[in-house]
Formats: structure tokens, sequence, C-alpha cells
């Protein structure tokens, strides 16, 4: 999509320069060691695997400075509790049990998080500005909102600590907005942890309308009989990376990966995913489905690894693809590394158009040309989408895919 120069690409003097440090009582040696590491290090380039598709020319050559300030354009729930992030910095926080900000803890309680040498795992530690730090115990009274609003070209660094401890239950929306104007870099890590018998549904909303760069990152830690379900829905957005691990380290377990991508123009999405299971008995499911217009990009690569141990493994991975034009490209790559013989796996992942005698066939029924291909690509994108259980999530995804597409979901 971009033109590669591999000059400015291994370069990361020009995203750290407007930065400062962080604020947060981090410890100073692993601090030092990860500066150490950011000092040394280069931007991933399409030779490194996992950015194979993914030219970061755009994040390269980009000039960031100051913040300015964002309205609070929507909420999703009609009753949730309520997080804001503007510009990287939390503007708004609902009193509840258990929730902090990242800059109220002390430095002790800043050992939890746990960073790793991945170019923006790192550049998120040092330089984070504030985040969330959750303690979920019982099942919560009603859904967490966390609004995510950049505007302005601005870095925004910003760091969640989540652990929902036994038996509890909670569902919490990350959304991320941005408004036409806005060349912001957003990079945001979130580290998740499921106790025995939790259960968490996160449901990520993506809907920035600007030249935003939206790179994301969900570390994810399943206990003993926990279950964990996340639904991405990238509805609009110039360039956006997500990456999710789900590191199964309990029987029992059950995750689920659901995702749908909608791009056009000269969008690009890529999502990668990790399902690692390290012990037996554990189930995983994984659904992502893209529709791209126009001169799009996306790209799709997940990856299911069953350890030597991890018998009796259900785990299945499904990614399907409607170009909509001869430019749109999508590039999909799913896996299976399986090393125990004991599993019930699969995978797979198909490319197409739509079908024209389904097109005929509904305009013969007097249904319009356009009308015809909307009603065939909600169906594609609904058998995802049907998997969000909550209403009111429902509801604003419908409404977005009729103020982009004119679709009725």
């Amino acid at each position: 999509m971009y033109a590669v120069n591999t000059t400015q690409v291994n370069k990361l003097s020009q995203l750290l320069a407007p930065l400062d440090r962080s604020s947060l009582s981090l410890e100073k040696e692993k601090m030092q060691d990860l500066q150490d590491f950011l000092e040394t290090a280069n931007l991933p380039t399409t030779k490194d695997e996992n950015w194979k598709y993914t030219r970061l020319t755009k994040l390269s050559n980009a000039s960031f400075s100051g913040s300015q300030n964002a309205n609070i354009p929507f909420t999703v729930y009609q009753d949730a509790y309520r997080i804001v992030f503007d510009n990287g910095k939390l503007v708004r926080k609902d009193a509840f049990n258990g929730c902090r900000s990242l800059t109220e803890l002390t430095s002790h309680e800043l050992t939890q998080l746990k960073p790793n040498k991945v170019i923006f795992d790192a550049l998120n530690f040092v330089y984070a500005e504030d985040g969330i730090f959750l303690d979920v115990y019982g099942d919560l009274d009603k859904p967490i909102e966390i609004l995510h609003l950049s505007n302005g070209n601005k870095v925004n660094n910003i760091r969640h600590y989540i652990r929902v401890h036994s038996l509890a239950k909670a569902e919490i929306s990350l959304i991320f907005s941005a408004d036409e104007e806005s060349k912001s870099f957003s990079n945001i890590v979130s580290e998740i942890h499921l106790d025995n018998g939790a259960q968490l549904v996160i449901n990520k909303l993506q809907v920035e309308r600007g030249l935003d760069v939206n790179i994301s990152r969900e570390k994810v830690t399943q206990h003993r009989d926990s279950v964990f379900t996340m639904n991405t829905i990238s509805l609009d957005g110039q360039f956006v990376r997500n990456d999710v691990e789900i590191s199964v380290q309990g029987v029992n377990a059950e995750s689920n990966l659901n995702g749908v991508y909608i791009v056009r123009e000269q969008q690009f999405i890529d999502n990668h995913t990790i399902i690692d299971h390290q012990v037996p008995h554990c189930l995983s499911n994984e659904l992502y489905k893209g529709v791209i217009f126009d001169k799009a990009t996306a790209v799709f690569n997940g990856k299911v690894f069953v350890r030597k141990d991890a018998q009796k493994i259900n785990a299945f991975q499904s990614n399907a693809n409607i170009l909509m034009s001869e430019d749109a490209t999508v590039n999909a790559k799913p896996e299976l590394e399986i090393y125990a013989d004991d599993v019930k796996c699969s995978h797979g992942s198909t490319t197409g158009q739509l079908d024209e005698e389904a097109i005929f066939y509904l305009k013969s029924r007097g249904i319009s040309d356009s009308g015809a291909r909307n009603l065939l690509v909600s169906a594609f994108v609904g058998q995802v989408l049907e998997k969000i259980e909550h209403e009111d999530i429902q509801t604003f995804i419908s409404k977005k895919l009729q103020e982009r597409f004119g679709w009725e979901n």
C-alpha cells in the first residue's frame, strides 16, 4: 500500500522525539533495560515475518507534536461505567470498586505490569502516560466502556491491566474514535488475566475516521475453567494493526475470537492472532470475516499452537474475505502448529467476490443492484456480528454500518 523507504522505516528517532519518559513509578531497572532496547531497535519491516504484509512507512514518515482536545462524540451503552481517554490523558473515570488509573498505583503494584521486548510493547511501557488498572471481583452489575479519543497529531501510549478474579464475570468495551482531521499515533497495550472460572467479554470497536495509525495489543492469560471472548469490529481507520495473544495455561479453558473488518478507499487493516494451548482439555474458536472495497488492503494472520502435553484440544479457525473491487487486496495466512496427537483442529481461509447469481436473483425480486450487494455483504458479516450478545453493541454497530455504507444490518 505504501512505498517502502527502508532508511526511514528503520529509524525510531522521529517517533521518540516528542515523547517524555513515563511519569509512572515503574521499576527503574526494567525501564532502563527497555530504554536500552529501544535505542538500538528498529521499526519492523516487511522482512520480519510478523510484519510481512504491513509497511510502516506512514508511521516513520510522520511528525508528531502536542495534543488538542477531542470532543466526546458518543456513548455505546445506555448504562455503563464510563472511562474516557482524550489524546492519551484520562479525563473521566466513573467510580466503582476495583478500578484505578495507573497514576494512582504504588510502585509495588505497578510491578504487575509485564512488558516484552517487542518494539511497540516496550515503547508503550517506557512512554505510557496512563491507563486503567482493573480488579474484578464477583459479577459486575453493568458493562465497562473505555473510550479512546484522538485528535491532532500526538503519540498516545496507554497501558491497561485487567484482572478478572476467580468466578467473576465482566464485559468491557474498548472503543477507538478519531475525528476526520486527526493524524495521531495510538499505541495501546492491554494485559488481561483470567483466574480460575473467570468469564470476560471484550468488545473492541474501531471507528477512527481520521488518518491515525492505531497499533493495539491484547496479551491474555487464561487459567482453569475460564472463558474469554473477544469481538473485534473494525469499521473505519486509515491504518490499524490488532495483535491478540492468548496464553491458555489452565485446563477446561475456552477462548473465542470473533472479528469483522470493513475497509475502503486506501485504508489498511491487519489482524494478527495467537492462541497458545499449553494444557489439555481446552477449546478455542476463531472466526474473522472481512469486506475490502476500492484500493484497500486487509491482512489476517491467525496462529494456533498446541503444545506437546496439550491433549484433547479442540481448536477451530476460519477466515473469509469478500473483495468488492479488482483493486482490493487481502493477504490471509491461517496457521496450525500441533505437537500433540489426540486433538481436533481445523483451519481455513477463503477469498472471493459476491455471487453474481445471487445478485441477479435478488434483483429479479425488485431489489436494486446496490441493495442486493449490501444485503449479501450484510448477511456475510452477520454470522460474526450475531455472536455479540449485548443489544447496545449490536445497535451501535448497526448505526455505524448504516452511516458509512447505507446498510441495514
